[in-house]
C-alpha cells in the first residue's frame, strides 16, 4: 500500500449540505453532467474532463492515489446525491507532513455560492486538525486569476511562481503560482472561513 494511503485514508467529509467523498467510477456520470453545467472543458486554464473523457479522468485520479501522491474527490449535495464538482489532495508528502489541495473544480450554477468555501472549510480542516499537516499548499494557472483570488482569499500566501512549468490543454505551457498555509495560520483562516460562511447562511 503507498506511503500516501497510510498518511490520508479515505474519508468522507460533510457540511452545510455539502459531501466530500472518494472518487469512484459509479460517479462517472455525475461527472458528465457537472461538466456540462457551464462547458467547463472549454476553459484553458482548467482541467475539467471533456464528456468522453470523463472515465480516463477517473481512471487517471484513481492511478494516481495507486501510485500514492493523489487522493480524488466528488464533491455532492448532501440532499440530493447530485455532483457539483471535484476536489483532491495531491503532492502528498508524509515526511514533510504536507499536502496540496487542487484538482478543483465545480459546476457552474454553484459556483459563487458556499460551496467552495464549505469544501475548503472541510478539506483544510481535515489536513491540519486530523491529520496535522505542517504546510498546505496550492498551485495554479498564472492566467487563472479567479482561482489566485480565490486561494487568497482563503488567507493562503503566495510563495512564488515556477516558470514554464506545465502544459495546459491546448498544448501552451504555463507559468504555474504556488501558495501555502502553515498550521501556525489555520485557526486565523478557519475563523474567516467560518464568518464567510455565515454570511452565506440565512438567519
Amino acid at each position: 500500500m503507498p506511503v500516501a494511503d497510510d498518511f490520508i485514508r479515505p474519508v468522507v467529509m460533510r457540511d452545510r449540505g455539502v459531501r466530500i467523498e472518494p472518487l469512484s467510477p459509479e460517479h462517472e456520470a455525475g461527472l458528465r453532467v457537472a461538466a456540462a453545467d457551464g462547458e467547463l472543458w472549454k476553459l484553458r486554464i482548467t482541467g475539467v474532463p471533456e464528456p468522453e473523457q470523463t472515465r480516463a479522468y477517473i481512471d487517471t485520479a484513481l492511478q494516481m492515489r495507486a501510485d500514492g501522491n493523489r487522493l480524488a474527490f466528488v464533491v455532492v449535495d448532501d440532499a440530493s446525491g447530485t455532483v457539483l464538482g471535484s476536489t483532491s489532495y495531491h503532492d502528498i508528502v508524509p515526511a514533510l507532513k504536507r499536502v496540496e489541495i487542487g484538482y478543483t473544480w465545480y459546476r457552474q450554477s454553484v459556483q459563487r455560492s458556499h460551496v467552495n468555501t464549505t469544501c475548503k472549510l472541510l478539506m483544510m480542516g481535515h489536513a491540519f486538525d486530523t491529520l496535522q499537516c505542517a504546510v498546505v499548499g496550492w498551485r495554479t494557472d498564472n492566467f487563472n486569476f479567479a482561482s489566485q483570488k480565490a486561494i487568497e482569499r482563503l488567507g493562503a500566501r503566495k510563495d512564488g511562481v515556477i516558470r514554464h512549468h506545465a502544459l495546459r490543454r491546448d498544448g501552451t505551457v504555463r507559468d504555474t503560482v504556488m501558495y501555502s498555509m502553515l498550521a501556525g495560520e489555520w485557526p486565523e483562516a478557519k475563523a474567516q472561513l467560518l464568518y464567510l460562511l455565515k454570511r452565506h447562511t440565512p438567519a
